[in-house]
């Protein structure tokens, strides 16, 4: 058993406080379940950034000797006596390092340069509004997979300081390889700011991600404490009399009780993997990541994927430094100093043969230079300032973007890559919005630079940047399965939206673009940056219904009531059938047939997509068809 302290025991606390603590103070965030559970005794000086509480800080009790009173520290550090029957108070838990450290992982320096391990899990961050979705409407229809294992918390709300504690269980589920709990806010926390800025309402359903908890170590005190406050509404003790002695508390009966064994990690998601990999395909046919990812994950998935992205950003957010990381050596173009020539070559008069001879732009040399030498690497062009460039230049990098080549002339090396940014109209006089065409032709990333990732990247060394290695495969789709049945379904709302000059919008182009994304990264998440955050939603929507599966076709495990199904449905069926191998193609083409005419037609494109051995395999089993007069019926 785990022996947990409240957050120092006194005589390691020290009256002046130790060094340890003054470094530590920094790295006291609040996790958003701390927030969720019982709201919070805050204060108006917590820091503010970008409009948010990102850094939103608390107060958390610590062990100290005093007659009815137990301190806890304030967002400045400082000691503060409270009644201890106070329950808008959370915590930060501490055990000796030399308990846990044989079993504990991923040890690293923090940008402070402190020490941290992880040790254990607990739920701790609000997922984004999509991912919300599609968990509630999974759970709505009973087709989240329960893991066992649950999170125990007070029930009684916040400001109820006389009632003992009430247990309340949060249930664990697992989606896609990872595990959230349900929670439903009451009015004790309404109002307080989660970390992706929204307020907590009273009655509102959030779900928070179980992470790994992360440890600050002090070796010289063999002590690790939690980096953030993991949880609050858990009172210090319910009667008034405490004399010192933390054995005897409610928070130690807690912890010793509940979160010293629910922060164990669990080993396994069920008795019979099999099983739940069958389940997740229910509502993953094609077996997509649909975690969350980041603008850094867009860009490297675009790269990857062969698609020009640009990057919006105020001046000095660092858009350039972004594009270094994946390509230290990147051949960067600047448009505002351009000229034409410059951009696209020149021809000039060869007195020896009288002939006019093409010479390409020192720009493109240098990137074939580069793509020749090291093959196996991708090389990226990165055209900056293009939104303050002249309308020529932009005219032809617009060319050099459509093309993947040079005034006609010169075409790019497959392994070559092409990046571009531009300040915002508000921060640039000279500053345009793009055209419609060219604004069209890339992946748009919008940057914004947190303080903690710019000190995570100040003490990156360049020399561990992580280049982008280059295969040159051949796509598997002109269009991603998913995307065909996503369109189909939805039609021509999908398939365009209105172009604002501001926001990805959708359009066939566009969805040309995703599906090389999506094929390349299997994350759904990135393709926001080509059609849109509310495209993107509908699109995951989609792809996370609960269909018939391969499998239970095979083994006829299921009803006519299964066959019930609207269209949308019978589309995302279709899309995972579409994945069966040749030697049960006949059975489950067959049991297309039942879904509708319509529908078999959807699978016989998907499952061939255009390649030929395929097609004369579909041909045949479609004149078998016609001969049994089966597809007619």
């Amino acid at each position: 058993m785990l022996d947990f302290t409240y957050l120092f025991e006194e005589q390691v606390f020290g009256d002046d406080q130790l060094e340890i603590f003054r470094k530590y103070r920094p790295e006291c965030q609040l996790s958003d379940f701390a927030k969720l559970l019982g709201g919070f005794i805050s204060d108006s000086k917590c820091s503010i950034e970008g409009g948010t509480k990102k850094d939103y800080t608390g107060w958390w009790w610590l062990i100290t000797p005093s007659n009815n009173n137990a301190y806890v520290i304030t967002w400045n550090g400082l000691p503060r006596e409270k009644d201890v029957n106070l329950r808008r108070v959370g915590a930060r838990p501490a055990i000796r390092y030399s308990v846990i450290r044989n079993i504990a992982s991923n040890e690293v320096r923090g940008i402070s340069g402190v020490l941290e391990v992880e040790y254990g899990e607990y739920p701790q961050t609000v997922v984004d509004k999509n991912l919300s979705n599609i968990l509630e409407n999974l759970f709505n229809k009973g087709n989240l997979k329960l893991t066992g294992k649950k999170y125990t918390t007070d029930s009684v709300k916040a400001y109820e300081h006389s009632l003992p504690f009430q247990a309340k269980e949060f249930k664990e589920y697992e989606f896609a390889g990872e595990k959230f709990i349900r929670f439903v806010a009451d009015d004790t926390n309404d109002g307080e700011i989660l970390s992706n800025g929204e307020k907590i309402k009273e009655g509102n359903t959030y779900w928070i991600k179980v992470e790994p908890i992360k440890w600050l170590v002090d070796l010289e005190e063999d002590i690790v404490v939690a980096k953030q406050i993991l949880f609050s509404g858990v009172q210090f003790k319910n009667e008034c009399d405490y004399q010192g002695n933390f054995v005897d508390t409610d928070l130690k009966w807690f912890t010793d009780n509940f979160f010293a064994k629910e922060i164990i990690s669990s080993k396994s998601l069920g008795n019979d993997k099999e099983n739940q990999v069958i389940n997740l395909e229910k509502y993953n046919p094609y077996n997509l990541d649909f975690r969350k990812v980041s603008e850094e994950e867009i860009i490297r998935g675009a790269i990857e994927s062969d698609v020009a992205v640009y990057l919006h950003g105020r001046s000095s957010e660092g858009k350039s430094s972004r594009i270094k990381q994946l390509d230290p050596d990147c051949e960067i173009v600047y448009l505002v100093s351009a000229s034409i020539d410059s951009i696209n070559g020149k021809s000039v008069y060869n007195q020896d043969s009288g002939e006019m001879i093409d010479i390409p732009p020192t720009w493109y040399q240098n990137l074939v230079r580069k793509c020749e030498k090291e093959p196996d690497k991708i090389h990226i062009v990165f055209f900056d300032e293009l939104a303050n460039a002249d309308r020529s230049i932009r005219k032809s990098i617009f060319n050099v973007v459509l093309d993947k080549e040079v005034n006609g002339k010169w075409k790019l090396p497959s392994n070559a890559r092409i990046a571009a940014a531009g300040n915002e109209m508000e921060d640039s006089s000279v500053a345009e919005d793009l055209p419609e065409p060219l604004f069209n032709r890339f992946a748009h990333v919008y940057i914004h630079t947190p303080v903690e990732d710019w000190l995570t990247w100040a003490m990156t060394d360049n020399s561990s940047y992580q280049r982008l290695d280059y295969e040159n495969k051949k796509r598997k789709y002109k269009i991603h399965p998913a995307i065909y049945s996503f369109i189909l379904c939805r039609g021509e709302n999908a398939l365009r939206s209105k172009y604002d000059g501001k926001k990805p919008n959708a359009d066939p182009r566009k969805w040309e673009l995703a599906s090389k994304i999506l094929e390349i990264t299997n994350q759904p998440e990135m393709i926001r940056a080509l059609i849109g955050n509310e495209i993107t939603a509908d699109f995951v929507s989609f792809c996370t219904q609960k269909v018939i599966t391969i499998d239970a076709v095979l083994n006829n495990n299921y009803t006519n009531a299964d066959l019930e199904m609207d269209y949308s449905k019978k589309a995302a069926t279709v899309m995972g059938l579409a994945n069966v191998e040749l030697e049960n193609l006949e059975l489950v083409r067959n049991f297309t047939v039942k879904l509708g005419p319509a529908f078999c037609a959807q699978f016989d494109n998907l499952w061939a997509h255009g390649d030929l051995e395929r097609l004369e395999q579909i041909a045949f089993l479609q004149e078998k068809d016609n001969e049994k007069g089966g597809a007619k019926k």
